[in-house]
């Protein structure tokens, strides 16, 4: 049996793109634009021993599986096609024996896994409970510490790595940034000399905007020490230190409190579902009487409790939980926090992917000199696929804002102040 026949037997609706394989046979349409070529026998072993995400996205990742018609840095028309049109059929014990006559038992070798593959849960488990301290700060550093100046050439010079607002769609990603992080200090209703927190602060880019734009004192953590780095760098750089500070730090071990607002910019997705009782309670703490919290993170288009694909778990965000806006919502009433609004901005998370992923491709070389073409090749498929999961809204991405009330629950405006 031949590749090519073995991929046609196991679809229900045909092959969508172009399929060639290094055994010479094919499958598909001749005149597609766009195609999958598996170049190897090891490419062809992963995917038999991992069938699914897994297998393919190693084969992907290791250069064994090309995707012909894009490029690697922006793999979202293929996918795209491939997603909305390839239906694999379960087969019958009996068929998938003869498959596996068919292909070579010796194909179900698993071959060694990608270096940029995370170890699987029950492996992590080992390593420590999940959710503690120190199993964060690894898995953090996983996927953070990947390098600053790849950073830089993938998010650009805002060096944000969340959600941009866009008023239109033709306005650039660091006008969408900038208007991202103006909207949250507006609906903190931030004012000079006011303290602000900043969990989860990435590199920055919010206790910046905060400190340079409203005169706020604020103090962002990040579990990433890359991260504190170029920020502190960026602070002194652009001569905010006597307002601004970074610190490398679980946000659970912040002491200072009686802050007027606190901002959690998309740390959400790493704390755990069964933790936010604790974090929406650590964070009011934090709060003075009548402040304010916005909360932005990636949310699920339901509340119903939901696994992670294994190339997220393994490849980008290792113990990521996501959920939908309600449980959140639910999670910081209970914790005695009054909710005041939400906001949905899937659509310009899928913009923003989008211009990521055009960073990645026009910036191709240098990120692969910079962290190889394997590491490379995980961002281009994780944010086309990315973009792909918020256009069809299978994931979405909230702001909650909420606060701390006083003892008259009147410190809340009637109306949103920050839409004036």
């Amino acid at each position: 049996m031949t590749i090519g026949e073995a991929i046609e037997s196991l679809l229900k609706h045909g092959v969508p793109v172009r399929f060639t394989a290094y055994d010479g046979s094919s499958a598909g349409p001749d005149d597609a634009e766009l195609g999958i070529h598996l170049r190897n026998e090891r490419g062809l072993s992963y995917i038999m021993t991992a069938p699914g995400d897994l297998g393919m996205a190693r084969a992907y990742v290791m250069g064994d599986l090309d995707l012909v018609g894009a490029h690697p840095g922006n793999p979202y028309a293929p996918m795209e096609l491939l997603l909305s049109h390839l239906s694999f059929r379960r087969p019958t014990v009996t068929e998938a024996l003869r498959l596996v006559r068919g292909l070579g038992i010796d194909k179900l070798v698993p071959p060694p896994v990608p270096p940029q593959e995370h170890l699987p849960r029950w492996r992590r488990a080992m390593e420590g409970l999940r959710h503690s301290r120190g199993r964060d700060a690894e898995v953090i550093s996983h996927h953070y510490d990947v390098s600053n100046r790849f950073y830089e050439l993938v998010l650009g010079p805002s060096m944000t790595y969340t959600c941009a607002l866009y008023d239109d769609a033709g306005v650039s990603l660091e006008e969408a940034q900038a208007a991202k992080y103006d909207l949250i200090c507006r609906k903190l209703a931030l004012q000079p000399g006011q303290r602000l927190l900043d969990v989860g602060c990435g590199w920055g880019g919010m206790v910046r905007h905060a400190a340079r734009e409203y005169g706020v004192k604020a103090l962002g953590v990040t579990l990433s020490l890359e991260q504190a780095q170029w920020a502190k760098e960026a602070i002194d750089r652009e001569g905010l230190s006597d307002l601004a500070e970074v610190r490398h730090l679980d946000y659970r071990e912040v002491m200072d409190t009686d802050f007027d607002a606190v901002s959690s910019i998309g740390l959400t997705e790493h704390i755990g579902v069964r933790n936010y009782p604790a974090y929406f309670g650590f964070l009011r703490e934090k709060l003075r009487p009548g402040g304010r919290l916005l909360n932005h993170c990636i949310t699920r288009s339901h509340n119903r409790p939901t696994s992670t694909g294994a190339f997220i778990d393994r490849y980008v965000f290792p113990d990521g939980e996501l959920i939908g806006s309600g449980t959140i919502v639910a999670a910081a009433q209970d914790a005695g926090l009054e909710v005041q609004h939400t906001e949905n901005l899937r659509r310009h998370y899928a913009l923003t992917l989008a211009g990521w992923c055009r960073n990645l491709e026009a910036n191709w070389d240098e990120c692969v000199a910079e962290v190889g073409e394997g590491t490379a090749r995980v961002w281009g498929l994780y944010m086309a696929g990315s973009r792909l999961a918020f256009e069809r809204d299978e994931i979405e991405l909230h702001h909650v804002l909420a606060t701390r009330n006083d003892e008259s629950a009147d410190s809340f405006p009637l109306r949103p102040d920050w839409t004036a």
